[in-house]
C-alpha cells in the first residue's frame, strides 16, 4: 500500500471487541500476572509495555519501511536514546547545520558520556568522505538541515559509513515518509520529532526511532528507553496516531504552499535570498531531487535585505503567521531564529523560518508581503 493508505487507515485496525474503527485508548499502568506469575500476555508494567504506543510505532515503522520502530516521549529523547545506546568512546559524524537543541548537546554534553563528536558540513560529498575514519561509529545526518534546509545525500553517505563499518542516521523530521525513504537509501535509523509533521496538530510532544533492522542497536534504544523513562505517554501516542492519518494530505498541501512563496519571494525586493530545497539554484537540489520524491517539504528561510532588524520587525508585523517555536503543524509560523539560538549558532541574523501550514497561499503570501513592506 502507498503511504497514504497506511496513514490514513492507520494500518486498518479494528477493536476486535467492539468492532470500532477507532483503536481504544489504553491507559493502564501495570497488568494481571496469571495464577502461575507468569505473563502471558506479554505485558508487564506500562514503563515498557502499552498497546496505544505500540500501535502508534506500527504506523510510524510502516511508513519509514522499518524492521522495529520506537517511540519516545520527544523527538531529542529519540536522538539521545540512540546515541546512548553507542558503545563509550564511539565517534559520531555531525552535521554543522542541524537542529540547534540538539547540535547544543552534542557539542556540550556528549563527552560526558564517553562520545566524540566530529562536526563537518555533511552536504559537501568530499568534507563528508574525509571525516568518515574507520573510528566512526555514526553518521548523523539531518536533511533537509534546520534552519537553512540544505541537503545531505543519503546514500553516498551510507556507502561511504558502511565501507568503514560504520552506521547512518538520519534525522528526517522535515522530509517526512511521504517525500524522502532514508531506509531504502542504505541508512540504519531514521529519527522523527514525531511533535512536528507526523502529529501536525502542535499537541504533541514525542519522537521515534526506526530500525532498518531489528538488532542488538534497537535492543539497546528499547533498553535506554525503560530505564531512562523516556516513555511516550498513552494519550499523546493516541492522538499521534489521529494526526497520522492525515499525514500525506497536510505534508503535500504544506509543501504546494512552501513551494510557492519561495518562486514569489525569490522575486521579491525585500528579500536577499531564500533558502528552499525545491529552487533549481539550491546547492542541493540534485540531491534533493534524487531522494525527495513528490515534493520538497513545507520549510524554508528567507534572509532580508535590511538585516536583523528588518527580519525582527517584519516577523513582529504578521497577522496571520504566527510568531513561535516549531514546525509542521497545520497553522504556518514564523520565527527569527538567531535569537532563539543564541550565541555560536551558524543561523544568519537577517534569517526568518518559515513553517508553511494547509491556509490559503494567496492569504500567506499577502500578510508576508504587507509586513516586508511595513504595512
Amino acid at each position: 500500500m502507498k503511504p497514504a493508505t497506511l496513514a490514513a487507515q492507520a494500518l486498518g485496525k479494528i477493536d476486535e471487541t467492539t468492532r470500532a474503527l477507532v483503536p481504544p485508548l489504553h491507559v493502564t499502568t501495570t497488568f494481571l500476572r496469571d495464577p502461575d506469575n507468569a505473563y502471558r500476555s506479554g505485558n508487564v508494567y506500562g514503563r515498557a509495555d502499552n498497546e496505544t504506543v505500540r500501535e502508534a510505532e506500527a504506523v510510524v515503522g510502516a511508513l519509514e519501511g522499518a524492521a522495529a520502530t520506537l517511540c519516545f516521549g520527544s523527538g531529542m529523547s529519540a536522538a539521545l536514546a540512540l546515541f546512548l545506546s553507542l558503545p563509550a568512546g564511539a565517534t559520531i559524524v555531525a552535521p554543522k547545520v542541524m537542529y540547534w537543541a540538539l547540535r547544543n548537546w552534542l557539542a556540550t554534553e556528549a563527552h560526558l558520556h564517553g562520545l566524540v563528536v566530529v562536526f563537518v558540513d555533511t552536504e559537501d560529498a568530499a568534507a563528508l568522505s574525509g571525516a568518515i575514519r574507520p573510528d566512526v561509529a555514526l553518521v548523523w545526518l539531518e536533511t533537509p538541515s534546520n534552519p537553512l534546509w540544505g541537503i545531505s545525500d543519503i546514500a553516498e553517505a551510507a556507502r561511504l559509513a558502511h565501507e568503514v563499518g560504520a552506521l547512518v542516521a538520519v534525522d528526517s523530521t522535515c522530509a517526512t515518509p511521504i517525500f524522502s525513504k532514508p531506509i531504502e537509501l542504505g541508512a540504519d535509523v531514521v529519527m522523527h520529532s514525531a511533535t512536528k509533521y507526523l502529529n501536525g496538530h502542535s499537541d504533541v510532544i514525542a519522537g521515534a526511532l526506526c530500525f532498518a533492522r531489528a538488532d542488538a542497536l534497537a535492543d539497546r534504544a528499547r533498553k535506554i528507553r525503560q530505564q531512562f523513562g523516556l516513555i511516550l505517554g498513552p494519550f499523546e501516542a493516541f492522538l499521534l496516531i489521529r494526526g497520522l492519518r492525515t499525514l500525506d494530505v497536510r505534508v503535500r498541501r504544506a509543501a504546494a504552499n512552501a513551494a510557492e512563496l519561495a518562486a514569489r519571494l525569490s522575486n521579491h525586493a525585500e528579500v536577499a535570498e531564500v533558502l528552499y530545497p525545491g529552487l533549481p539554484h539550491a546547492r542541493g537540489f540534485e540531491v534533493a531531487q534524487r531522494q525527495m520524491r513528490g515534493g520538497f517539504g513545507g520549510m524554508l528561510s528567507i534572509r532580508l535585505r535590511g538585516g536583523e532588524a528588518a527580519a525582527i520587525a517584519t516577523a513582529a508585523r504578521v497577522k496571520l503567521w504566527k510568531r513561535a517555536t516549531s514546525l509542521g503543524g497545520v497553522e504556518s509560523l514564523i520565527e527569527h531564529r538567531a535569537s532563539i539560538e543564541g550565541a555560536g549558532s551558524p543561523c544568519p541574523t537577517d534569517l526568518l523560518r518559515l513553517s508553511t501550514g494547509v491556509e490559503d497561499v494567496d492569504d500567506l503570501w499577502r500578510d508576508l508581503d504587507e509586513a516586508m513592506a511595513g504595512s
